[in-house]
């Protein structure tokens, strides 16, 4: 669940989002969370014509970059891919943050992700969408946004787009999937429920313990600061559907998954640049928001120690909820993503 960093403009729509009240009460969240236990970006390659909105008959080249356009009950959803070098059946599916774009998937462009795999037998699926999601089923679109759409995130995720990319050559069932904040709570509900699927998971600052006090209502802001989504609209309260996305809730469901998990201390290293009024801000904001994360992911790996799960965890000394930091711990991630899916 990428927070948001920044005060500035919506990257979709242009307008500022800040509401001053909502930003104090998550750094207090986060700032409370600290007191606990205490990545230049890329361009993408040259994309290619998007994909027809059906069926594909033929497999891309081996390699390459491409942008897809995908079926789904949401319309149609574009996904960014880089082939396999070498035509393999595998892939990585890339999960975005809190504040994902309509137009790209940030870790085609924030990270070198394209770079760390581009000479790996295994694609990259990069969905692109999804803002505030939890890349989950919801139960009604959102009443505070005037969203049209119920989103339906794990039906895209786990059936539509895996039965669209087969017609690439690209299998339903030799998956591994990443992501961070949001995205690396939503990489593990998604591999522990659809173990058919995913044979890794990793989760870069994610929040894994999501029914903890004052979790729902920090998600609530968050969510609200981030396109107005209303999390109610997600899931009620302490209801299945919401327990059902507690990583700290479904763990059991997780033994013999491969995992990578990890969440930084909070404080600032060498990728914060804290020496300006904005680089003061983003800074601060993205303390508390790891702050918070790390946490939520120590009760996460108390919570597998007590089951007897093992994962591998990482917790740098220092890092806050920032891109480049994520890019480092994907590389740290990336060969267990190709032991298990054989993507080598």
């Amino acid at each position: 669940m990428r927070f948001g960093r920044a005060a500035g403009p919506n990257r979709s729509t242009g307008r500022r989002v800040t509401p001053r009240g909502w930003r104090h009460r998550i750094l207090a969240v986060g700032a409370a969370a600290l007191a606990l236990p205490i990545a230049a970006g890329v361009a993408a390659p040259t994309v290619a014509m998007a994909a027809p909105a059906h069926s594909p008959v033929l497999r891309a080249p081996a390699g390459g970059f491409e942008d897809l356009m995908v079926p789904s009950v949401m319309g149609p959803i574009k996904v960014q891919v880089q082939w396999a070098a070498r035509g393999g059946n595998a892939a990585l599916y890339l999960l975005d943050g809190l504040r994902a774009r309509d137009d790209r998937n940030a870790w085609s462009f924030e990270t070198n992700a394209l770079q760390q795999f581009g000479n790996d037998n295994i694609s990259l699926i990069m969905p692109v969408g999804g803002q505030s999601s939890f890349y989950t089923d919801w139960y009604a679109p959102s009443n505070t946004n005037g969203q049209k759409t119920t989103y339906k995130w794990e039906t895209f995720l786990t059936k539509e787009l895996p039965a669209f990319l087969e017609g690439y050559g690209v299998s339903r069932t030799n998956n591994a999937i990443a992501g961070l904040s949001m995205g690396g709570s939503a990489a593990l509900a998604l591999a522990a429920y659809h173990r058919d699927q995913f044979k890794q998971a990793s989760s870069f600052s994610g929040y894994l313990n999501i029914s903890a006090p004052g979790m729902r209502e920090a998600i609530r802001i968050a969510m609200l600061d981030a396109g107005r989504f209303n999390v109610d609209s997600m899931a009620a309260p302490w209801s299945p559907a919401w327990l059902r996305m507690d990583p700290f809730v479904f763990a059991p469901q997780l033994k013999g998954l491969p995992m990578y998990i990890s969440a930084a201390s909070g404080l600032p290293g060498q990728f914060d640049r804290p020496n300006s009024a904005v680089g003061a801000f983003n800074t601060s904001n993205a303390m508390a928001l790891e702050a918070l994360s790390l946490v939520n992911t120590r009760a996460f790996q108390a919570r597998l120690a007590t089951l007897k799960i093992p994962a591998q965890f990482d917790f740098p000394a220092q890092g806050t909820h920032s891109w480049k930091y994520w890019e480092g711990e994907l590389f740290k991630a990336r060969n267990g993503i190709l032991d298990a899916t054989g993507g080598w």
